[in-house]
């Protein structure tokens, strides 16, 4: 089974899966609302503005898996949207790690990060960075959703934008200018 074929639920309790964002570069990070790093929601949801017109997503899946979501899925879209201003997709809550953890994260979690590490995600807010032919980039959860390597990694995924990078304008090398 292909991850877009992997069984899903939306926060609204819709059945689907990724199969709707298989032709978009996607960025899946498990996410929580009482975490210390919460206030990556907003980096995650300028990376949605700037990208989301050129096939580019970010998908949150909230997990209690280190104690720190909300318990309701009307909580966490509530504060997501009313703290952050989140508009891109989210899901209902799964668990990333043990026995019962979710099969998207089964098969995300067997790639490694860039220090060649695969298994269990270590804390909330860690990133996969899934192209559209279904390669998979791991990013623990202290690389900030706008950090070079995956800006570097979006943008060569969907070739130079047209618009300003969220930090400052393209250059030719591919760098920011600023």
């Amino acid at each position: 089974m292909s991850l877009n074929e992997i069984p899903l639920v939306s926060i609204d309790g819709e059945p689907t899966s990724l199969a709707p964002y298989a032709d978009k570069v996607k960025l899946i990070v498990n996410v929580a609302s009482r975490c210390g790093l919460s206030p990556q929601y907003e980096k995650l949801e300028k990376l949605q503005q700037t990208y989301g017109d050129r096939a580019f997503t970010v998908l949150g899946f909230p997990s209690n898996q280190f104690l720190q979501e909300l318990s309701s899925s009307a909580a966490i879209k509530k504060f997501c949207s009313t703290t952050y201003g989140v508009t891109f997709a989210m899901f209902e809550k799964i668990r990333v790690n043990g026995r019962s953890q979710h099969p998207l994260y089964a098969e995300l979690t067997k790639t490694p990060d860039a220090a060649g590490k695969a298994g269990r995600v270590k804390w909330n807010f860690e990133k996969f960075v899934v192209t559209p032919a279904g390669e998979v980039h791991r990013f623990r959860p202290q690389v900030e959703p706008d950090a070079p390597e995956i800006l570097h990694l979006i943008e060569s995924c969907l070739g130079h934008p047209t618009q300003a990078r969220p930090d400052g304008p393209w250059t030719a090398q591919g760098t920011s200018s600023r």
